[in-house]
């Protein structure tokens, strides 16, 4: 073999066989090219945000329902398979745990990282026995016995751990030794003293970017549900536009202004060792989408459209500050006091605005009022909710603000809160009403991207690329809940009534009560009688 090729697929191309008929290609044909591949898995669609509820509802003692569901998804995709699969064995290590939970009722972070490992775990394990009954050879490997976490100073690490990207040649000489292809998790590792961690939600995305800067590996490709990453959101605007080349710099402004194609944390590993990173599609496995790599600095312009909402921002008044040395230091301390990431600062001779940094984690109420509270001693400070970051992404930014003028022009009835211009010169960012998000994208893009633009690295829209159905289309889904459990459904008597899932309610509870700018939540749903 001639080197590594690392290949990670997300949890909707895993969920499905037709998602895992692409993996046995996509392995054949780098092993046709004479690379090794390195396959890394997430876990089925959905199980992740399943297991996050197994252990508050075994807490509650209602871990039951949870359990079925996690073991439908699994049975479902087996059954496509054609294999077999053993619930109790499988879900062995899970249901135990949350037995020890109802009785204890509380549980520490170091089960909780344990139980959502099981996913990725599962879903290849179930993978590596498709492809070796299909005749490809397969070596499985636990990631956690060869990624290892590095301590974080004042962290515990365990539910956002985080792996150096150094190359490893012990690690190399390993695998070059294992026949076939690897197929290994993504999102999962142990810390030093062999205690399972995770790398926090899109972890996967960052587990083969390592696995590729530690392996020294010609390329890492990134299968997902779309052809690549677009001008903009494709979902929102149809005629958005495959970018078929970024740099690093670009793809990494993309990722950390709400693009949500590649997870922030996964471009650095490939861009320090210089390995060229594929986003590719599993619906699509005929389209070469983006590359992202070391490119030569081109014209100064405009790339690309991103848009993140749930911004919120702290505004902090006070004549104070007007020529007062380490008055932003003693302000950005507060922050730190209270383990609140600032994102983007915007100031001036008495303010100072700054919103969070979401990607470092959501902030609680009783953070936000104690923030509020601690900062009151220093200046007035109020918090502005209900607002979205607008982000124009591309190099030399600063160069063609002359360029820019009709597209500013769509922000005159707008109200802005924040404005800010990257050093980097790679973006500029204008902090509106969420509201006006969503027209503001789309009328920004109908501006700056036309058929007219003929620049080599505009591709096909997403509209051109699925004209054989509605641009909106979902990709392959998990199968519904009540699939696994046909023979319960035809049971259920007197009909009609109507039939709930414990697991799906409690999921989409959870996702309700995640909302972070929403005061209370009220669920309503049908009875029988």
């Amino acid at each position: 073999m001639d080197g590594f090729v690392v290949l990670k697929f997300g949890g909707t191309s895993v969920a499905t066989l037709a998602g895992w008929q692409v993996i046995a290609s996509a392995i054949q044909a780098r092993l046709d090219e004479g690379l090794r591949p390195v396959v890394v898995c997430s876990a089925l669609a959905g199980v992740t945000d399943l297991l996050t509820t197994l252990l508050p509802a075994a807490a509650r003692g209602q871990a039951d329902p949870v359990l079925e569901s996690i073991a439908a998804r699994h049975a479902a995709l087996a059954t496509q398979m054609g294999l077999d699969f053993d619930a109790a064995a499988a879900m062995a290590d899970l249901s135990r745990w949350a037995e020890g939970v109802a009785l204890i009722g509380a549980f520490p972070e170091a089960l909780e990282a344990r139980v959502l490992a099981q996913g990725e775990l599962m879903a290849t394990r179930l993978g590596a026995r498709w492809l070796t009954e299909r005749g490809v050879t397969t070596t499985f490997i636990d990631a956690g016995d060869v990624l290892t976490s590095v301590p974080q100073p004042g962290r515990a690490g365990t539910l956002a751990a985080q792996v150096d990207g150094d190359a490893s040649p012990a690690l190399q000489q390993q695998f070059q030794q294992l026949e076939g292809a690897v197929l290994t998790q993504g999102f999962i590792a142990r810390d030093p003293d062999g205690r399972r961690v995770v790398l926090g939600r899109g972890g996967s995305d960052t587990s083969a970017a390592l696995f590729a800067a530690r392996l020294g590996a010609r390329r890492c490709e990134i299968w997902t549900d779309v052809p690549g990453i677009y001008t903009t959101n494709p979902r929102d605007v149809p005629d958005a536009r495959l970018l078929t080349h970024l740099s690093y710099d670009e793809a990494q402004e993309l990722a950390t202004a709400g693009a949500k194609v590649l997870h922030p944390r996964c471009l650095a590993p490939v861009r320090r060792h210089g390995i060229p990173l594929h986003v590719r599609c599993t619906h699509r496995p005929q389209l070469t989408g983006t590359e992202v790599g070391a490119l030569e600095p081109g014209p100064s312009r405009v790339k690309a459209i991103a848009a993140r909402r749930g911004v919120t921002l702290i505004s902090m008044d006070t004549l104070g500050m007007w020529q007062q040395v380490g008055f932003l230091a003693d302000v950005f301390s507060v922050f730190a006091k209270h383990g609140v990431s600032v994102d983007l600062v915007s100031t001036s001779e008495s303010n100072v605005t700054a919103s969070f940094d979401r990607a470092a984690g959501e902030v609680d109420a009783p953070t936000l009022a104690a923030l509020i509270d601690d900062l009151g001693a220093r200046c007035t400070a109020k918090v502005i909710r209900g607002c979205a970051a607008v982000s124009l992404v591309g190099q030399g930014i600063r160069a063609i603000m002359h360029r820019l003028g009709p597209a500013l022009a769509l922000f005159e009835d707008r109200r802005i809160h924040l404005i800010c211009q990257a050093a980097s010169d790679l973006n500029l960012t204008f902090v509106v009403d969420a509201d006006d998000a969503d027209r503001l994208v789309r009328d920004l893009h109908k501006l700056l991207f036309s058929q007219a633009n003929t620049t080599p690295d505009l591709g096909p829209t997403w509209r051109e690329t699925f004209e054989d159905g509605p641009a909106s289309a979902s990709v392959d889904e998990a199968p519904p809940w009540w699939h696994a459990r046909r023979a319960e459904l035809l049971a259920v008597g007197p009909t009609p009534a109507y039939v709930y899932d414990a697991a799906s309610i409690d999921d989409a509870a959870q996702r309700l009560l995640g909302l972070t700018h929403v005061d209370r939540v009220f669920y309503a749903i049908k009875a029988n009688d």
